[in-house]
């Protein structure tokens, strides 16, 4: 088990508290109050850094609630305006076209969807950092950012050998770290667990 997942663990193992659901609910509810008090003591530049965030937070749900009222829209579309006399029971509906509108983030997350499962699927795929690392904060006001956790499986050696906690830049928690692997051979048609074998190729000058 990684060594910061234990809270996650014993939730699976034993559950959470029966009251629970109930303190989370009133701890939202209870959060604009917090966020408003909050404000009014800030004083400075940090009273101007944290209303900058607070308005660009409230730019954003405008703009999504006025995307989602945008949905569902009824709009003329003069083009299609029928020239000549109108029977009136069509006059309700003339030219009329619901217009659906996603909201961008909608849109994004479908490409991402298709990207995803997209076939052929490439021999090597270059990986993001951002997808590989986890930024882990340290200090006592959690402001160091230069520790990493790796998310991704990778390969330890024989004589592999944690540095201090304190001192480590890169964290590969135990679950990921691999020394042996499953091969499938194809002509015996069985699975064989065999060692990582890592070959460093030295250039000599």
């Amino acid at each position: 088990m990684p060594q910061n997942e234990h809270i996650e663990q014993s939730i699976k193992r034993h559950g959470r508290r029966l009251d629970y659901y109930k303190r989370k609910r009133k701890r939202e509810a209870r959060m604009p109050h917090t966020l408003a008090h909050y404000a009014k003591k800030l004083h400075g530049l940090k009273a101007k850094m944290y209303n900058k965030k607070r308005f660009a937070e409230k730019v954003q749900m405008k703009k999504t609630l006025k995307m989602h009222e945008k949905k569902d829209t009824k709009s003329r579309d003069v083009d299609k305006t029928p020239q000549g006399a109108v029977p009136p029971y069509l006059l309700d509906r003339e030219a009329q076209s619901r217009a659906k509108v996603l909201s961008n983030m909608i849109k994004q997350k479908r490409k991402e969807k298709a990207g995803k499962w997209s076939v052929p699927l490439p021999k090597v795929k270059a990986v993001a950092d951002a997808e590989v690392f986890k930024v882990v904060r340290s200090g006592k006001r959690k402001k160091k950012s230069w520790k990493r956790m790796v998310t991704k499986v990778c390969y330890v050696g024989e004589g592999f050998t944690r540095k201090p906690p304190k001192f480590e830049r890169f964290i590969r928690p135990m679950g990921l770290r691999f020394k042996k692997a499953h091969v499938t051979h194809p002509e015996v048609v069985s699975d064989l667990c065999l060692l990582i074998c890592v070959f460093v190729r030295l250039s000599v000058c």
